[in-house]
């Protein structure tokens, strides 16, 4: 009787035993599954494409660029051109005009003919100069030959010093009629009898490009009236206006960073090199003047422009506007990490200007990576195609 109770008792304890693991591993099962359910599926964060996806959206990459977005002073101003650096031209005599030999918008160098006026009068001017030529040369004689009578005490003084003022008036004359050639664009040292000519060459006062031309062949063109006018962009500088509030926080040589007022898109660089010393007409503000570092093509004079003046060193990494997306409150980058494999970062947005962003990573981006600067959006869209949210 005592051998059939221990054996129950031990057949008990054992089914008692399997029902429990039973139960341990469903449990275990079951938990598990809900933490799946309750966490969801982890969510991509690299994005493939092919090579005729890439051309359909137009998706180019940068680098990450070192700019001050916070520490900066903000100005208007507008390009303008010192005045050694545009010229209006015109001529000291009228004339037919005989060729235009440029168009607006060309380049033309200091000198360069830029059309040729006739005018007779310019005739009589050269034979005046042959002439006077002429009459210096024996005045030139006769002084020397009246110098060596008076020395001989042969001739009276007063007829040495009559020669000597004819000669003196006609070295005058010839200096007079050689510089009014001149100024015609006549070298009077090619003038003879026979190359007589009539014709005056309008020639371009300083490098630059012709912007506007104020004559038409055959027309006849007035003296001292503007034929051409000449701007030379290549010294285009900024005149940005300096409140008085703002004068103590700007020096000589601080940065700038400007755009065109009417497009955000295109920045510049330039150095401030001077600083007015009194307040402009009706109003407490001065200029500053700074030089444009770099090539000017698309810049013109007159153009009203947006800058930003660094007044300290701060820098911070930033992208392009167009590179940082958002997805609710949450904003993202994309880095190349291998051909046509894009991956999305988390980012903070900092400061916004000038049509940058400055960019807190929520973890480590290489120095020389590659970063989507146009068609980040595309990508977030693929990543969020089917979730429900824009």
């Amino acid at each position: 009787m005592k051998n059939i109770f221990i054996i129950l008792f031990t057949l008990f304890a054992a089914i008692t035993s399997c029902k429990n693991k039973a139960t341990e591993t469903k449990t275990a099962s079951l938990t598990k599954d809900s933490t799946a359910t309750k966490e969801g599926p982890v969510a991509p964060t690299v994005v493939e494409l092919t090579d005729d996806q890439i051309k359909a959206i137009g998706l180019q990459t940068g680098s990450m660029e070192q700019r001050n977005l916070k520490s900066t002073l903000k100005v208007n101003g507008k390009l303008t051109l010192p005045p050694q650096n545009q010229a209006q031209v015109s001529i000291l005599t009228g004339g037919i005009v005989k060729t235009i030999d440029v168009t607006e918008g060309t380049f033309v160098k200091q000198g360069q003919t830029l059309a040729t006026i006739v005018n007779n009068e310019v005739i009589q001017l050269q034979q005046d100069y042959l002439e006077n030529k002429s009459q210096l040369v024996y005045l030139q004689e006769e002084f020397k030959r009246q110098k060596d009578l008076q020395e001989d005490r042969i001739n009276a003084t007063k007829t040495l010093q009559q020669v000597q003022n004819e000669l003196g008036m006609a070295q005058a004359k010839q200096k007079g009629l050689q510089t009014k050639l001149q100024l015609l664009g006549i070298n009077a040292a090619n003038i003879s009898t026979s190359n007589f000519t009539n014709r005056i060459a309008v020639a371009a006062p300083i490098s630059g490009f012709v912007h506007h031309i104020n004559l038409t062949m055959g027309k006849f063109a007035d003296a001292n009236t503007v034929l051409f006018d000449i701007v030379d962009n290549r010294f285009l500088h900024l005149d940005l206006t300096l409140f008085e509030k703002d004068i103590a926080k700007v020096k000589i040589g601080n940065k700038i960073v400007f755009t065109d007022a009417n497009d955000a898109s295109h920045t510049h660089a330039a150095t401030v090199f001077a600083l007015n010393k009194s307040f402009e007409d009706n109003q407490q503000a001065i200029i500053a003047h700074a030089k444009i570092e770099g090539q000017t093509e698309s810049l013109l004079p007159g153009m009203y422009v947006e800058a930003r003046i660094q007044i300290d060193d701060y820098k911070a990494g930033a992208l392009p506007d167009d590179a940082v997306v958002s997805n609710g409150d949450e904003h993202y980058i994309y880095v190349e990490i291998k051909k046509n494999h894009y991956k999305q970062i988390a980012v903070t947005k900092g400061v916004s200007d000038m049509g940058f962003t400055e960019i807190l990573p929520l973890e480590e981006i290489p120095a020389n990576a590659k970063v989507v600067i146009e068609g980040a959006y595309y990508l977030l869209s693929q990543l969020t195609k089917g979730s429900g949210e824009e």
